[in-house]
C-alpha cells in the first residue's frame, strides 16, 4: 500500500491529521475506514491497512483529538468524537466521489462505541461495520469510580487520569507489547469527562440497540481485561441489523488485532465485509416502527413498580396544586406542555415565579435533561437555517422560509429581524401561537414574517398557495405524533409547494430518558396525557426519502435527544397534495 497524509476539516473547524492507503493493485471501488483505539493513533494501524485481506481497498484512518499528529486539543465531550466519524466519513466520501454505501467501518475499543452512536444516532446508509471489543463498559475496578468521577469533575472540569492499561493486558504477543511501550505517540491520559460521557453513552446505546439496523460484526476477546465481554453479548442480541455476526476469541485479550493470532479476527472482518458489500436488502422499518409502539403501549397500558406508581402520582398532584407558583408550569398546564407558548418560555430560559420560591421550582424545571436538550435543538436549528440561508443568498435566490407548525417563533423572528430582505411564513394549529407571533412580530416593526392558522396534517391547507417556500422547517411537531401516515400528509404537502431542489429541515427526538415520567406527569395540548412514540432515525429519515428528500447533515446534542437534519427535495416530478 502506497500511504498518503494530510488534514481534514471536522465539524468545528477543528483541523484532524488522517492518513490514506492506495492500494497497488486495482481498487475494488469500495472504502475501508479504520478505528484506532482509545490511547493510540492511526500508525498503529498501518500494518493492519497492509495486510493482505485488505489489497484491494482504499483505506482511511485519522488521529482523534489529542492523538497522535492530530494537534487539537483531547475533547471533553464523547459526542465531539462521534460528530468527528461523520465529518470525516463526508470528507472522505466526497474526496472519492463515493455514496456511504461504499463505506464499511472496522473500529477497535473506545472506537467501537463511537462508531455503534454514530449508526444508532446518525443511520447513516454505510455498508456495515466491524466492532472490535468495543468498549460499552470499561472495567474500572474501584468501586463507585463512575460516580466518584463525576463528583470530582463538579470540582475540577479539566481533570484528566492515566490510564491503568499496560501492554500485558492488551496482548500476549511479547513484541508487540515492546512496540506499544516505546511508542511515543501513545497518550496515557484521557479527560476525566470524556470517560464518563463514554460510559453513558456506552449504556444509552446498549440499551437501545434494538434501533440499529446497520450490518455488524462483534468481536468479542474471551480474556479481556478492559472491557466488559458479556455486554457485547447484550448489544449483539438486541441489535436489529439483518446481517449480524457474534465471534468469541477464546484466549484473546483486548487488543485483538494485536494478538499473536490476530489472523483469525482479520479472517472474520474480511469475510464479513465481502458478504456486506454483496448485500442489497434495505432496512426493516416496519420493525422499527413495531419496538417504538411495543415501547408507547407499555407507557400508556402497562403496569409499573409501586414506588414509580406513588411518585410520578406525587409528582402530578404537586403539580396540579404548586404549579401556579412557577411561570413555566403555569403554561404547561393551561397550555400543554408541548404546545409553542411552552417552548417560548423554555427557549427564554429564564426562571419565572409569584415569589423566590416559585423562581426555583421554575429554575429546576428549565434544568431538566429534556428542555437542555429542546434548547439545544433551537441552537442547532439556527445554525441549519443561517447556512441554508447563506447557501441560498450566494446563489443569488431570493429566501422565502416556511415554518408548518412553529407556534410563536420566536427564533424566526430573531432572523426575521437579522434579515430584513428574507421573506418568512410561520403556520400554526393553535390561534394563541399565531396571536403571540403577530404581537411579537408587530412590536419588532417586522414586515418579512406573517403568521397563518392553519393545520400541518391538512394536505388541502397545502393548496392554492401564494407562497413558494425554499426552505421549509419541521420542528418539534412530528415528535408529537407517532401516526406515520398523518406525518405523511404533511411531507406530501410539504413536496407540493417546496421549490425545486428546496431544502427541508426537520428535528427528531430518536432517545429521550424520560418518556414515562411525561407521560404520566405532564399534559399536551389537547389536555391529555402527553404520550410520544420516538422514532429512530433511521425510521424519520426514511420517511423522507420515501417522498424524494435526499438527507445532507445532521445536528445532534450532547445527550443524543434531539436531532436537527437537513434535506434537499431532489426527485421529480414531485407528487401534489390531494385536495381534502
Amino acid at each position: 500500500m502506497e500511504m498518503v497524509e494530510g488534514y481534514f476539516e471536522s465539524f468545528d473547524k477543528s483541523q484532524l491529521f488522517y492518513r490514506q492507503w492506495k492500494p497497488k493493485a486495482r481498487s475494488s471501488g469500495k472504502i475501508l475506514i479504520l478505528l484506532h483505539r482509545g490511547h493510540e493513533h492511526s500508525e498503529r494501524l498501518d500494518q493492519i491497512a497492509n495486510n493482505a485481506a485488505f489489497a484491494k481497498f482504499k483505506i482511511y484512518s485519522y488521529d482523534n483529538r489529542g492523538h497522535g499528529h492530530t494537534e487539537a486539543k483531547a475533547t471533553y465531550e464523547f459526542m465531539n468524537l462521534v460528530r468527528d466519524l461523520d465529518a470525516f466519513v463526508k470528507f472522505v466520501c466526497a474526496k472519492e466521489k463515493k455514496k456511504t454505501q461504499d463505506v464499511f467501518i472496522v473500529a477497535n475499543s473506545v472506537a467501537g462505541v463511537v462508531a455503534s452512536t454514530w449508526a444508532h444516532d446518525y443511520a447513516p446508509q454505510i455498508s456495515g461495520m466491524a466492532l472490535v471489543a468495543p468498549a460499552f463498559r470499561i472495567k474500572l475496578y474501584m468501586p463507585y469510580a463512575k460516580a466518584l468521577l463525576k463528583l470530582a469533575i463538579a470540582f475540577k472540569a479539566d481533570l484528566n487520569i492515566t490510564s491503568y492499561v499496560k501492554s500485558r493486558y492488551l496482548t500476549h504477543d511479547v513484541a508487540e507489547q515492546d512496540k506499544y511501550d516505546n511508542d511515543k505517540l501513545i497518550t496515557p491520559n484521557i479527560p476525566a469527562r470524556q470517560l464518563t460521557t463514554l460510559l453513558d453513552t456506552g449504556e444509552r446505546i446498549v440499551a437501545d440497540a434494538n434501533l440499529i439496523t446497520v450490518p455488524t460484526l462483534v468481536l468479542s476477546a474471551g480474556s479481556d481485561y478492559v472491557v466488559d465481554s458479556k455486554i457485547q453479548g447484550d448489544f449483539y442480541a438486541a441489535l436489529s441489523s439483518n446481517h449480524k455476526r457474534f465471534v468469541a476469541l477464546d484466549n484473546f485479550y483486548h487488543g485483538i488485532l494485536y494478538e499473536s493470532n490476530a489472523e483469525l479476527a482479520i479472517d472474520e472482518i474480511s469475510k464479513f465485509i465481502g458478504e456486506c458489500f454483496k448485500l442489497k436488502s434495505k432496512p426493516d422499518i416496519g420493525k422499527l416502527v413495531a419496538i417504538t409502539q411495543q415501547e408507547c403501549d407499555k407507557i400508556t397500558h402497562g403496569s409499573m413498580p409501586l414506588h414509580q406508581t406513588l411518585n410520578y402520582a406525587m409528582q402530578k398532584i404537586m403539580m396540579s396544586k404548586l404549579g401556579f407558583m412557577s411561570e413555566g408550569m403555569k403554561i404547561g398546564l393551561k397550555y400543554g406542555f408541548d404546545s409553542g407558548v411552552t417552548l417560548d418560555h423554555v427557549y427564554c430560559n429564564e426562571a419565572k415565579g409569584t415569589n423566590a420560591i416559585g423562581r426555583m421550582i421554575d429554575r429546576n424545571y428549565l434544568d431538566s435533561i429534556g428542555w437542555k436538550g429542546i434548547r439545544q435543538r433551537k441552537v442547532n436549528s439556527m445554525k441549519t437555517i443561517r447556512t441554508r440561508i447563506e447557501t441560498l443568498r450566494s446563489a443569488k435566490k431570493k429566501v422565502k422560509i416556511l415554518d408548518i407548525a412553529g407556534g410563536p417563533a420566536r427564533y424566526l423572528i430573531e432572523l426575521a429581524a437579522e434579515f430584513s430582505d428574507i421573506e418568512i411564513q410561520v403556520r400554526d394549529y393553535q390561534q394563541q401561537n399565531v396571536d403571540e407571533g403577530r404581537t411579537l412580530s408587530k412590536d419588532l416593526n417586522l414586515t418579512n414574517i406573517e403568521y397563518q392558522q392553519t393545520d400541518a396534517f391538512d394536505k388541502s391547507s397545502y393548496q392554492n398557495q401564494d407562497f413558494q417556500p425554499n426552505i421549509v422547517v419541521v420542528s418539534g411537531v412530528f415528535e408529537l405524533f407517532g401516526d406515520n401516515a398523518l406525518i405523511e400528509n404533511a411531507i406530501e404537502g410539504i413536496g407540493s409547494i417546496i421549490e425545486p431542489d428546496g431544502y427541508l429541515i426537520y428535528t427528531g427526538q430518536p432517545w429521550h430518558p424520560q418518556l414515562e415520567q411525561i407521560a404520566k406527569v405532564l399534559g399536551n395540548h389537547q389536555q391529555s396525557s402527553w404520550i410520544m412514540r420516538r422514532r429512530s432515525q433511521c425510521e424519520l429519515d426514511a420517511l423522507f426519502a420515501n417522498h424524494g428528500f435526499n438527507k445532507l447533515g445532521m445536528e445532534i446534542d450532547d445527550w443524543g435527544i434531539f436531532t436537527v437534519s437537513v434535506a434537499q427535495l431532489t426527485v421529480k416530478p414531485r407528487k401534489k397534495a390531494a385536495t381534502a
